[in-house]
């Protein structure tokens, strides 16, 4: 039976922005390897599988080369999936059951917004050749580790914008990705930051909503806030609402649809 597939641009109000994902409206389980070689061929950063449950929906997460265990801007994508395709009526929560616990996505205004885990980095020692493998010349003021990445704040936005890292180098020396951040320079925006996954099969990724779980407790800290607002300066870019909550993370932005068809397979 064909399975309706969606390509949604994530993070940002106008399309080819933000962070494209694949999305796969499945009527129910699939298996693993038929959806990873969905994903190996969608070749976007994430792709998501979405199925019906009685007390909501189960979600997966695919990138070209690995299933992972959190992803907000696919997260958001099947949020606005499920809507515009009328799955879920236009007002009405949507629960997605995942490999990190229950998921929320409910509307804000006109934005989507997502309930996701806090998860803090705590400091950890500098490898030898991170700093190199970033293409980074500048002492870095903090580097942490989270349960999947790593975190480098650095002095300046400029810093983090000039990046240019030796991805095969980079590769060796994380597990999954790394977020490089900084305060930012534009008073619309309290934080930037990059993230590179080559680990993972992402060179870099556009924009990273599981990212800032971790770059919120972080940022609000530093600033003494809890309402903050992100830009990932990739070459697409997309802004992110954070709203910290204890020990979760409210996610808020905006969705585009791009493409729609079926796989025919």
């Amino acid at each position: 039976m064909p399975v309706t597939v969606l390509q949604i641009d994530a993070f940002t109000d106008r399309p080819f922005a933000g962070n494209p994902a694949a999305v796969c409206l499945l009527d129910a389980p699939a298996e693993a390897v038929w959806m990873q070689n969905v994903a190996a061929e969608m070749n976007l950063s994430e792709t998501a599988f979405i199925h019906p449950l009685e007390d909501g929906f189960a979600l997966r997460w695919f990138t070209p080369a690995v299933e992972v265990e959190l992803c907000g801007h696919a997260t958001l994508a099947s949020a606005h999936a499920l809507w515009s395709e009328e799955r879920v009526a236009s007002q009405q929560p949507i629960r997605f059951h995942t490999a990190s616990g229950w998921l929320t996505a409910s509307r804000s205004d006109d934005l989507i917004e997502l309930d996701f885990p806090a998860t803090p980095a705590s400091p950890i020692e500098m490898p030898n050749g991170l700093p190199e493998a970033l293409g980074h010349t500048a002492a870095p003021i903090w580097l942490g580790q989270n349960r999947f990445d790593r975190m480098l704040v650095v002095a300046s936005e400029g810093e983090v914008r000039q990046m240019t890292p030796n991805f095969g180098q980079l590769a060796t020396l994380t597990e999954r990705g790394i977020m490089v951040t900084s305060r930012s320079g534009n008073p619309q925006f309290d934080f930037i930051s990059r993230y590179f996954a080559p680990a993972a099969g992402i060179d870099e990724d556009p924009v990273t909503g599981s990212a800032y779980c971790t770059l919120a407790p972080y940022w609000a800290e530093q600033l003494g806030k809890t309402q903050l607002v992100g830009y990932q300066a990739s070459p697409r870019g997309g802004v992110v609402q954070v709203a910290l909550r204890d020990d979760r993370v409210a996610l808020r932005g905006h969705a585009v649809t791009v493409l729609r068809g079926q796989l025919a397979i």
